[in-house]
């Protein structure tokens, strides 16, 4: 490979990443946070449906600046000596450098392209400065990469289904759907074949998991009676007081 960069690695560079994705103009949540390792390019949540087969990689923020899971990235090259965060409980590596100017230098790890201070034993402040790093002083970046042939997103990461709009403004940008197994419309063998019409109604349901909405869909059978009864319960219109 010599010191060439793989073209994901590049990707992950010359990508736009957190802008408006111009295949799903009008949709909801299109914000660009993937990056298809196969195709080299960033894609947005819509997307992924088209890209399912392929390795994506998540995107993240951190103060302004765009990271990638560490537990992610370890699959595609050493990832030894680069400092790491830690972000709702996540460690993550900042993707590009973060150049700091120093007149002065103290004592304390700094980072080997960007003088920024370091915890020790780390000497990179990012996965661009390793990369730097290595391609300066070996010349070949292939011992440090690892052979990944699958990569999936994280399990808390949402992807959007063909929704409604009423749906879609339920939706939250890191949200978990849990599919549970769909019930069609089914009638007896009754006359009108009403009473024991089965819904399979979907609802959102907000169950606070470490800072996380989660969308679930629950199926429900309701009957007529209970249809009655719902109705029966709904406000009627307000009356005033006499006055005296």
């Amino acid at each position: 490979m010599g010191p060439q960069k793989p073209a994901w690695l590049e990707a992950l560079y010359v990508q736009k990443f957190f802008s408006p994705c111009s295949i799903h103009e009008a949709a909801k949540k299109n914000e660009k946070n993937i990056c298809c390792l196969d195709c080299c390019t960033s894609i947005c949540p819509h997307c992924v449906l088209s890209h399912r087969s392929h390795r994506l990689l998540q995107i993240r923020r951190y103060v302004y600046h765009e990271v990638v899971r560490l537990e992610d990235l370890e699959k595609l090259m050493d990832c030894s000596n680069i400092q790491a965060y830690t972000i709702n409980a996540a460690k993550v590596v900042f993707i590009k450098k973060r150049p700091q100017n120093r007149q002065f230098k103290g004592s304390g790890n700094y980072c080997t392209s960007c003088d920024r201070s370091l915890q020790e034993p780390f000497i990179h402040c990012s996965l661009g400065c390793k990369v730097d790093f290595v391609l300066k002083h070996y010349k070949d970046l292939s011992p440090f990469l690892r052979v990944c042939n699958t990569l999936q997103l994280s399990p808390d990461f949402f992807i959007p289904q063909d929704m409604g709009d009423e749906e879609t403004t339920n939706e939250t940008p890191h949200s978990t759907i849990v599919d549970s197994s769909d019930e069609h419309l089914s009638s007896s063998s009754g006359s009108s074949g009403s009473e024991n019409m089965s819904f399979a109604c979907t609802e959102f349901v907000r169950k606070k998991r470490s800072g996380l909405y989660v969308c679930g869909r629950l199926a429900s059978k309701i009957s007529d009676e209970d249809m009655a009864t719902s109705m029966s319960r709904r406000k009627g219109v307000p009356h005033r007081s006499p006055l005296c």
